[in-house]
């Protein structure tokens, strides 16, 4: 008796659980992309800010320079195969 009683409650528990998913869900998701739409669109209209072609350079690092000038191009060692 006691076993099909916890089934019983295990049944309703989850059919109630269920339907209240199946019904809240899209609330939830709906509001989630709402939420990216208006992201995207401020992003948009911070970005049409700027003229077309316009760069932005947030970060310029303090690179040191190479040890082989431009202008010799790079060295690869190969070996010969007979």
């Amino acid at each position: 008796m006691l076993l099909i009683r916890f089934l019983l409650i295990s049944i309703c528990v989850l059919y109630i659980i269920r339907s209240l998913v199946r019904y809240l869900l899209p609330f939830l998701f709906e509001s989630v992309v709402n939420k990216a739409q208006q992201q995207a669109q401020q992003q948009q209209r911070q970005s049409s800010r700027r003229p077309d072609g316009a760069i932005r350079v947030d970060y310029i690092p303090q690179g040191k320079r190479g040890t082989v000038p431009d202008s010799e191009g790079e060295f690869v060692d190969y070996e010969e195969v007979k």
